[in-house]
């Protein structure tokens, strides 16, 4: 499996590059070159498969064995998920009337990030004591991104992580999961402005390739493949709970409702779906509405402030993850997201073109509230 960037001046890099990466050189975010596509045998033997053994089989797809061989790559992710407090790391909770809540809180420090950041972490030690190598991860938090990494590399020889703390944009939970954390490769700064203002600085730091490659720097944000490789099998795992049959044609469609901020999790879900998984997905946003605005009016372009909510970890006005959504409704046109991105950047505004806005609908169903989810799907599910 190789990888491009949703900008298309990069070369081709095999997953390890990739995981060690971050950012592509040209500013864009990592794909697969090509997207597998899963027929109806497939997906019947994957739907009695636990959750920890859909990770494995999504992960030796778009890794492959000659870099991780299947048994390291079992017990890679076997380890990942060993301290979760639910015996399936992943519960799915069935509510009344076809609606249920997929619970992704049961790691160690309760955000559903911990599922993707722990396999990362593996697989980021795996690559290095088999190297011998040393690096420095960066990260800018709006809430849970930094508590989670902190958790998945702390106490790790060959890994020092450096996260960027928003001073007054994070809950006090979330602020001391990340400052209490008592370890020598931990290092964690209060800094002025909110998530998307660290992440400029961030992307200026890795769009100096040979700083970032002097000081083997790599992200563990969403920007990261892995992160969204892993969070993919959040909706396989919900759609053989919630289908109530796999044996019709066409199969039935399970509507998930995902809450989003800089919509790396949407993403995932978009690349299952490409997979040929059939679910419909509804996008929820708090008063940051960037996404929202895209979705019905074509209207990429940030506001004037990021509005303060009680979901902190949303409150986005950047989310750089669409980038990736973009690229994938223009067919993988990487020219044409490129200069998309490049004007949103220069400008902070951006009106999507007709051709590629009127893609939305079968991919992106207009965003509503969770409690007015529709009844027209045979399972729903909505991942918290």
């Amino acid at each position: 499996m190789w990888y491009v960037s949703t900008r298309g001046t990069t070369s081709c890099m095999d997953f390890e590059g990739v995981l060690f990466s971050g950012y592509a050189s040209d500013g864009g975010l990592f794909m697969p070159e090509e997207i597998p596509q899963l027929d109806r045998e497939t997906l019947h033997q994957w739907s009695t498969l636990s959750y920890p053994s859909l990770v494995k089989e999504l992960c030796s797809l778009f890794i492959g064995p000659t870099l991780i061989p299947r048994d390291d790559l079992s017990d890679l992710i076997d380890r990942a998920f060993s301290r979760f407090r639910h015996r399936e790391v992943v519960h799915l909770s069935k509510l009344r009337d076809g609606l249920n809540v997929l619970e992704l809180w049961h790691g160690v420090t309760y955000a559903f990030k911990d599922l993707s950041l722990s396999c990362t972490a593996q697989f980021l030690q795996y690559f290095l004591e088999k190297r011998e190598k040393h690096i420095t991860v960066l990260v800018g938090t709006s809430g849970d991104t930094g508590s989670a990494a902190i958790e998945s590399v702390q106490g790790a020889k060959n890994m020092d992580i450096v996260v960027l703390l928003p001073s007054g944009h994070c809950t006090k939970i979330q602020e001391l999961q990340m400052t209490t954390v008592l370890r020598e490769n931990v290092h964690v700064f209060g800094v002025e402005g909110n998530s998307d203002e660290l992440d400029e600085p961030i992307k200026a730091v890795f769009a100096d390739v040979p700083f970032a490659k002097k000081h083997n720097l790599m992200s563990l944000n969403s920007i990261n493949w892995s992160r969204i490789l892993v969070q993919m099998a959040h909706y396989f795992f919900a759609y053989f709970q919630c289908a109530p049959w796999l044996d019709v044609h066409p199969l039935p469609p399970v509507e998930v409702v995902v809450p989003t901020g800089a919509a790396g999790n949407l993403a995932a879900g978009c690349i299952a779906q490409k997979m040929g998984l059939p679910i419909h997905l509804v996008v929820a946003v708090n008063n940051n509405d960037i996404i929202h605005r895209t979705v019905q009016q074509g209207d990429f372009s940030m506001s004037t402030a990021v509005k303060p909510t009680l979901a902190s970890a949303m409150d986005i006005q950047v989310p750089y993850n669409m980038e990736r959504i973009f690229w994938l409704l223009s067919d993988s046109n990487s020219q044409a997201t490129r200069a998309l991105m490049e004007q949103f950047e220069k400008t902070q505004s951006l009106s999507l073109p007709k051709e590629l806005h009127n893609k939305h609908c079968p991919l992106l169903p207009s965003p509503r509230l969770c409690s007015q989810v529709s009844r027209s799907c045979p399972g729903r599910w909505a991942d918290p």
